[in-house]
């Protein structure tokens, strides 16, 4: 099999870091370039050994090397019609970050633009390739616990807006500045943005979409401009009912770089699943295996996860999609539906009412 030649557009998603090992060791891959706008983080990436060359813009990177294939669009959210449309110009394949755009008109622009430029486009939701995840829906699937009757989830984690703080930019972020609710100071754009994971796997272990969702954000635990903690309850059209939590729960240090340490609260990250049949009950803890340490820059207790790097998995799935000119499993088209439900838990944080979906 040959290589695929990968290039990275941006280096500002929180995300993008995890790509770096993924596309230098793996072997179906030649990264050929990145491009970053930001002087800092280009030259900071320029220390990190790769070798690989760094452009300043992203047309420049792709008329410099026509030989790309597929790029990584690791821009904030509010930048990725702007790359998607320019590797829709040139004729790449992408990966987009795990939100396109919050914008559903603009959204239907991007998968337009795919279609006619004859280009694949994944989205980033990477719990598809975790092995807990995946257990969980092949035993929801396979009717070992009878018809599904509920779906409760995590995902908390601490927020990236320090490391990461277009994150904290409500116009970067959901992509406008649209309050959270009347007289809220909030706006949207906050932890709600960053979990989209519980939201897609919901419809893929349930095989339906969202009948309605009711939403409300509490009261921040952090002084940033958009919401950290909330929950979103609903049903399915198939009748499943769901209790989510998509909160940034897990507190912080405002450190530049994430690392050993970042955390407050030992475990940084959880996603769990709790599936409930007429016939029995799915339990999983889908980052389980860790060690736990103390580690800087403050001493403090806090843990090294052994998980599998589910973007081994991904970026597998990528490489074959490209080579033999197959839809990704998650496409634009696919993550639409689940864009637009979390755009309602938006619309019913502000009303105060449950939404319905179409």
């Amino acid at each position: 099999m040959r290589q695929v030649n990968m290039a990275i557009c941006s280096l500002t998603h929180a995300h993008v870091r995890k790509y770096y090992q993924t596309l230098h060791d793996n072997a179906k891959l030649n990264w050929v370039a990145v491009s970053c706008a930001d002087r800092a983080i280009a030259d900071h990436f320029k220390t990190l050994g790769y070798g690989v060359p760094v452009y300043e813009s992203t047309e420049e990177m792709l008329r410099a090397h026509p030989e790309i294939e597929g790029v990584v669009v690791a821009s904030e959210n509010s930048r990725h019609f702007e790359d998607m449309a320019l590797c829709c110009k040139y004729g790449k394949d992408m990966l987009s970050m795990k939100v396109p755009t919050f914008d559903l008109t603009e959204y239907d622009r991007m998968i337009e633009l795919v279609e006619k430029a004859g280009v694949l486009c994944q989205v980033e939701l990477e719990m598809h390739y975790n092995p807990t995840a995946r257990r969980a829906l092949e035993l929801a699937q396979s009717g070992a616990i009878g018809e599904l009757v509920s779906f409760n989830a995590t995902n908390i984690t601490l927020s990236p807006v320090w490391a990461f703080p277009w994150q904290g930019v409500p116009e970067k972020s959901y992509g406008r500045r649209v309050p959270l609710r009347p007289g809220d100071a909030r706006c949207r754009g906050g932890a709600l943005s960053d979990h989209p994971h519980i939201f897609d796997m919901l419809r893929w272990i349930t095989g339906s979409d969202y009948d309605y969702v009711f939403a409300d954000a509490a009261e921040n635990i952090r002084d940033i401009p958009e919401e950290d903690l909330l929950y979103v309850t609903g049903r399915m059209k198939n009748g499943c009912r769901f209790l989510l939590d998509p909160s940034w729960s897990r507190l912080e240090e405002k450190l530049e770089r994430p690392g050993p340490g970042w955390e407050r609260f030992p475990k940084r990250m959880e996603v769990n699943y709790s599936i409930v049949g007429t016939k029995g009950v799915i339990q999983a803890d889908c980052f389980g295996p860790n060690v736990y340490f103390c580690g800087g820059p403050n001493d403090r207790y806090t843990i090294q996860y052994t998980y599998f790097d589910e973007w081994v998995g991904m970026m597998d799935e990528f490489c074959d999609c490209i080579l033999h000119r197959r839809q990704p499993k998650i496409n634009l088209q696919w993550h639409r539906r689940t864009v637009e439900a979390m755009v309602r838990c938006y619309e019913s944080i502000a009303s105060g009412q449950p939404v319905h979906l179409d």
